[in-house]
């Protein structure tokens, strides 16, 4: 019988199988979509076992079925996640749900679904002073303009996310918007 403890051990090294595609507008993929199925076999059989952590189970199944490139599967975990932060009214989960269901529909190509509820979480960030996930709201945003090729608007999320990034000083967290950056100068030479 798997504890929640165990499997936030097991799941830490995760990084390990996920990597940004640069041929892909910096998509999360994976190099061993076996392991993530584990993971996601783990998660729901600890959420059938346990509803205290239900939040953390389903944001991660749903995670993990947008890296395999599944995104029905992962919509309707990233619902759940939505509904319970509604239900115990706490804006920071509902601002992290809004933006791994924004994040979901732009893999499954709804990229203006998901522009509107990057744009809702911005709104929620602005509103409420969380300004904790103003940077990843902008980054992901920044993101799903440069596949629908707004590159300026694109940039200009990117600018200012790594600005917020860089008062943060968080080494991975600025390395991976300078790869944005660094994609879109590339883009905006290609056009």
């Amino acid at each position: 019988n798997m504890e929640i403890s165990e499997f936030q051990k097991n799941i830490s090294v995760i990084n390990e199988f996920i990597y940004f595609d640069e041929n892909d507008y910096l998509r999360e993929k994976t190099t061993n979509p076996l392991k993530l199925k584990e993971f996601i076999a783990d998660a729901k059989y600890l959420l059938s076992e346990n509803e205290e952590h239900k939040y953390y189970l389903c944001g991660i199944i749903g995670n993990l079925y947008r890296i395999c490139e599944e995104p029905q599967d992962a919509l309707n975990y990233l619902h759940e996640c939505l509904n319970i932060s509604l239900e115990e009214g706490n804006i920071k989960k509902e601002i992290v749900s809004l933006i791994r269901l924004g994040e979901t529909l732009k893999y499954a190509n709804q990229h203006q679904k998901a522009l509107e509820l990057f744009n809702s979480a911005l709104t929620k960030c602005h509103d409420k002073q969380v300004e904790l996930y103003l940077d990843f709201t902008l980054q992901h945003k920044g993101k799903c303009l440069m596949e629908l090729g707004e590159l300026e608007e694109a940039e200009t999320c990117f600018v200012q996310s790594l600005k917020l990034r860089e008062h943060k000083a968080e080494p991975s967290l600025i390395k991976s918007t300078e790869l944005a950056l660094n994609l879109i100068r590339t883009l905006k030479k290609k056009n």
